[in-house]
């Protein structure tokens, strides 16, 4: 892992970083974790345009780069055919994402659910996955190697979030929705060609997603 850099994707929005010191938080523990030193000092992105900041942190600095922050449409998925690999620390060894984003591109979907080798959803290749269960919201347990997301500690913020295991085919009856740290909460519109209806409480939570 000496190799590989630490990744962190930071929404600017209206000026600001809403969620910047749970990105702070994770890099640091993150590079205690990787035997990566740690940047002695890192600005605040802010101003400007709304964008995404993506910070690749390897023990030679920290390099900046940034985007458009992307569409809030509802994404359609599809259950990638690959298995997914433990992703504990977000890091440029994405090998699994890109190639199950490009198994989804191909299937004219917006992106591709990983699943683990028991057949349990793990996460898609850029946006953690989320349902409803009896009004309860529930994700996949961080104990199946999924990242553990600023959006999910954001989230965890709002409304408590319980642990939960589900098959792909049972996704899409429960509200599912997904989010990251660089577009908040967004609707999924289809899973494999099933239709997800529309939340209300989903759409709540994407109204209090920034603050």
């Amino acid at each position: 892992m000496r190799h590989v850099g630490l990744l962190e994707t930071i929404r600017v929005r209206d000026g600001s970083a809403p969620l910047w010191g749970h990105h702070v938080a994770r890099l640091y523990a993150a590079c205690a974790a990787a035997g990566v030193s740690p940047p002695r000092k890192l600005d605040v992105p802010g101003g400007g345009p709304d964008r995404v900041v993506r910070l690749v942190v390897t023990s030679g600095g920290v390099e900046a780069t940034e985007r458009e922050p992307g569409s809030l449409l509802p994404v359609r998925l599809i259950t990638s055919r690959r298995r997914h690999e433990p992703y504990p620390h977000k890091t440029t060894e994405r090998r699994q994402f890109d190639e199950a984003l490009a198994e989804a591109a191909a299937a004219q979907a917006d992106d591709a659910i990983l699943t683990t080798a028991a057949g349990w959803v793990a996460e898609t290749s850029v946006w953690g996955l989320y349902w409803w269960e009896n009004g309860r919201l529930v994700a996949p347990p961080l104990e199946l190697g999924i990242l553990d997301s600023v959006a999910r500690r954001r989230l965890s913020e709002l409304v408590p979030i319980a642990d939960g295991r589900v098959a792909p085919d049972q996704l899409a009856a429960r509200g599912a929705f997904v989010a990251n740290a660089a577009r908040g909460v967004v609707g999924v519109r289809s899973i494999d060609g099933r239709a997800v209806a529309a939340d209300a409480e989903t759409d709540a939570l994407a109204s209090s997603f920034w603050g």
